[in-house]
């Protein structure tokens, strides 16, 4: 089974939810042979009904302890900018798409996102723009995150946030 997952952490993501679970999306998601789709849907108002079909899945859940088991399951992760939720799919080495909060535009997600974009990592876009970058980005060109060095993904957000003087 070829699954996506997507993650909005502990927070509230509904756009990207109501958007990744429309019924055209889930066309998108099936035609690019996924069978299974798994929402992490953190404190969100939207929840998406759960079914199942000979050849296709979709599994809702608000938290779990641990994201580990659905990242290692996953073929693509799809996931807000966190930084905690970008770290975890990177250093598993899992193709990465994130979707841009616009209600967020004062955090400091679309300058991580365009970073790790610059550099290989993952792929960036907007709810209204996942449609096509689903069916129009090639994983194989995605680069693998440096594994185990964490003071490295440090100094970046302290570069990417200003912080670094």
């Amino acid at each position: 089974m070829k699954c996506v997952f997507v993650t909005v952490g502990t927070t509230s993501f509904d756009d990207l939810i109501a958007c990744v679970s429309a019924h055209d999306n889930l066309q998108i998601i099936q035609s690019l042979g996924y069978n299974r789709l798994v929402l992490q849907i953190g404190r969100g108002k939207v929840v998406p009904e759960p079914f199942s079909t000979e050849s296709f899945t979709l599994d809702v859940y608000r938290y779990k302890d641990s994201l580990k088991e659905d990242l290692q399951k996953a073929d693509l992760v799809i996931s807000h900018a966190g930084a905690g939720s970008c770290l975890e799919t990177l250093e598993k080495r899992k193709p990465l798409v994130v979707v841009i909060n616009e209600r967020l535009m004062n955090n400091h997600q679309l300058e991580l996102a365009k970073q790790l974009h610059k550099d290989g990592h993952l792929f960036y876009c907007t709810c209204s723009m996942l449609p096509g970058l689903l069916q129009s980005m090639d994983l194989s060109t995605l680069k693998c995150f440096p594994p185990g060095q964490p003071e490295k993904f440090s100094a970046f957000l302290d570069k990417v946030v200003g912080l670094q003087k």
